[in-house]
Formats: C-alpha cells, structure tokens, sequence
C-alpha cells in the first residue's frame, strides 16, 4: 500500500518500468543533469524529476498531476475538485519539488503563566491581510491524501491495517514543515497494539513524546492520530481511548469535550449507523504534556473514515464506497479540508472510465438546504454520475475497456 498500476518511464530514450532492476542505475545518470524523466502514461509523456532518499526515486513536478492519466499513480486531480484547491499557494506552499510547507492556525507551543499585555487601545500602525490557515481537520485531511489513503485500487483490498496507516501517515509528514519543524517530529501515531510487544511499544510512545517537556518557560504540543475508541467522561476531565493506546488515555476537560461532541455530533451518532461496514473515527488531537507522562488535549477535530480508511464526509457516502470497493474499481475521494461547503465537490472521482475522470455526487435526503443546492447545482453542469438517496442507486459507469 499504495499499490498502482506499473509506470513506465522514458529515460535517455530508453523505457524503464517502475520495477526494472536497471532503473535505478539510470535514474542515477541524470540525478545532477538537466535531463528529467518522463511519464508515459499519456501520449508525448509527463516530465517528472529524480529525488534521493535511501534510493533514486522519481516524483511529479509540482502542478503537474492532473496531465497525468487518471489510472497513473502519478495523477492527482484538479485542486479545485476539493477543498485543497482554496489553500494551495497561501496555506500550502511547496518552497521546493517534493517539500511542503504548511500554514496553519494552531501553535506548536503554549506560554506558560502568559496574560495578554493590558492597556489602553490604540491604533494600529499597519493593518495585516488576512491570509489562509490550515485547521487541524485540513492537516489530517493533507495527510491522509498524501499517503494516498483517499485512493483505491482493487489490488489494495486486505492491504491496509493500523501499521499500514502508521507507516504512510509518517512517511507523509516526513515532507512537510509545520512553522519551520518537521511534522514528523511532532507526529504520533499509534503502532499496532500487540500483548507480546506492548512494552516495547510503550516506550517507543514515551520517546517520541519527550518532546512535550516544557523549556524555559514553555510548553511544546505534539499531534496525535488515531482511531477514535470511547470517552470516559468524569465531573471535571475526561478520558479519551485511542485504539492501539490501551495504556495511555488522553485527558481532555469535560467543558471541551462536550463542546467536541457537539460540533462532531453527526460523526458521533455516524459510528452506530446501520450500514454493510464498520464506520470508523479518526481523531487528530493536539496534545501536551500535564504533568510527568500524562497528556492533555489541547484542541481536537474529529473525521469518518470506511473500514478500508478512505476519509468521508459523512455516512451517507458509505454506500457508494462500498459499491466501489465491492465492484473493484479504482476511484479517488476529494476531501473537503476547510472549504465551507463540501456539496460542491463529487463524493468520488472514477479513474477507471476513460481518460478523463468521471465525477460521482450523491443528493443525500439528510442534506441541509445550502448543502442540497450546492449538490444539485454541481449535478446540474452535466457530464457526472448522480445518485439521490430517496431513490435506488443507479448502476455506476462502467470501466473503460
């Protein structure tokens, strides 16, 4: 996982596929060159370029992943097909091929005993424009994206666990600057829980998170992903369960926490749908440390995710990845980040119909009204596949030949 179809390259004139044993000598020759590998997956080919980490691999150069061919692995859509499309360029900045850099409107550290400075209000000598913040529901949603969690392809069926996620989720941070640090300095989540390997485990946990000492002053945070377990709630504090972190709750004020179930209600109540699968709860929380070993959320977002760990929007979008899964077909799911309407953009993208990809967008009975007519105006500009909910789901389109 990720599993795609093979690229093939085309390299000093020669092909080369992704698992040519000569393709690393070749992509070696023309590391420092001018030259740049193409993509053959459309006509003409995708120019790409050749990046070293333990081994030479080949990367899309930035804004290039829609001229790819939507059954490549190199394709990504149009931005404005998700919510990314409104942060790229203010939130997320790519300062470099294959480094990110993300905006975003939390902290990394809390001032300990720090009181806003009082005084008389007086005016300003500049006035800042207001630009694009990353909330932590958008970073969960990049990450998940880049770790190609949104996509699917028949061969990844049985492929994808809690390692697998903890694997690629990390490998994605590995990439990304969150105010000049390593996300994945900050980045935990959990490993597989196993009994015979539990205090192993614990302690790799405890590592990571030694960076939550404070210093001079001043308290680090760390972002923590996981499944969402259950919430003990007491008079004052609460205990959220992580699964895979039977031994290290995470505390949350009991205000907060109601607060948190209250905005995410219909996630909540989501997790006891009746539908053919299990419905899972992603948390991305930021953490502290209270005291010596013990951990307090700061802030928190909740996110659905299939039994397969494709992100959704809700559970009315189930069905059709169920539909999708079960018919092996390979689709991609544009995530809607901070965007205030998610009605606007399809519910799935087919990447299996053509050469171009065919938008799916289901009318859901539940929506609200601003919801409704966004998704219906959406349906309204032709060319997609449409599903409303009062009604039987109509046959999907069927894989190009």
């Amino acid at each position: 996982m990720p599993v795609f179809p093979v690229q093939h390259f085309s390299i000093h004139g020669r092909v080369f596929t992704a698992t040519d044993p000569g393709l690393q000598l070749a992509l070696a020759s023309i590391h420092d060159d001018a030259e740049r590998p193409r993509c053959l997956c459309v006509a003409g080919g995708v120019e790409m370029y050749v990046a070293r980490h333990r081994k030479y691999v080949v990367k899309r150069m930035p804004e290039t992943g829609k001229d790819h061919h939507p059954s490549c692995p190199s394709y990504e859509p149009d931005a404005a097909l998700s919510g990314l499309g409104e942060l790229v360029g203010e939130a997320v900045l790519e300062p470099e091929p294959g480094r990110v850099e993300l905006r975003v409107d939390f902290p990394w550290t809390r001032t300990q005993g720090h009181a806003l400075p009082r005084g008389e209000i007086s005016e300003p000598a500049e006035i800042t424009v207001p630009r694009r913040r990353m909330s932590l529901r958008a970073v969960m949603h990049f990450l998940f994206e880049r770790a190609g969690f949104n996509r699917w392809t028949p061969a990844m069926a049985g492929k994808r666990n809690q390692g697998v996620l903890c694997k690629y989720l990390l490998a994605a941070a590995a990439d990304i600057d969150v105010k000049g640090i390593p996300l994945a300095e900050r980045l935990y989540v959990p490993e597989p829980f196993q009994e015979s390997t539990k205090a192993d485990a614990a302690q790799r946990r405890r590592e990571k998170l030694a960076i939550l000492q404070p210093r001079d002053g001043h308290a680090p945070l760390a972002l923590v992903i996981g499944e969402f377990k259950a919430c003990d709630r007491a008079e004052h504090a609460c205990r959220i369960w992580i699964r895979h972190m039977p031994d290290a709750p995470l505390l949350m004020p009991t205000k907060s926490w109601e607060r948190l179930a209250r905005v995410h209600a219909s996630l909540l109540e989501a997790r006891d749908a009746d539908t053919e699968r299990r419905i899972r709860l992603m948390i991305a929380a930021l953490i502290r440390a209270r005291r010596e070993l013990t951990y307090e959320i700061d802030s928190a977002s909740l996110m659905l995710a299939s039994d397969q760990w494709i992100p959704l929007e809700g559970g009315h979008e189930c069905p059709l990845i169920d539909a999708l899964v079960g018919q092996e077909r390979r689709f991609l799911k544009p995530l809607r980040y901070d965007a205030p309407q998610g009605g606007v953009f399809p519910n799935a993208l087919l990447l299996d119909g053509g050469a171009t990809p065919i938008p799916l967008h289901i009318v859901s009975a539940f929506a609200g009204a601003k919801e409704r007519t966004a998704k219906e105006k959406a349906v309204a500009k032709g060319e997609c596949w449409a599903w409303r909910t009062e009604q039987p789901m109509p046959a999907l389109p069927s894989p190009a030949a």
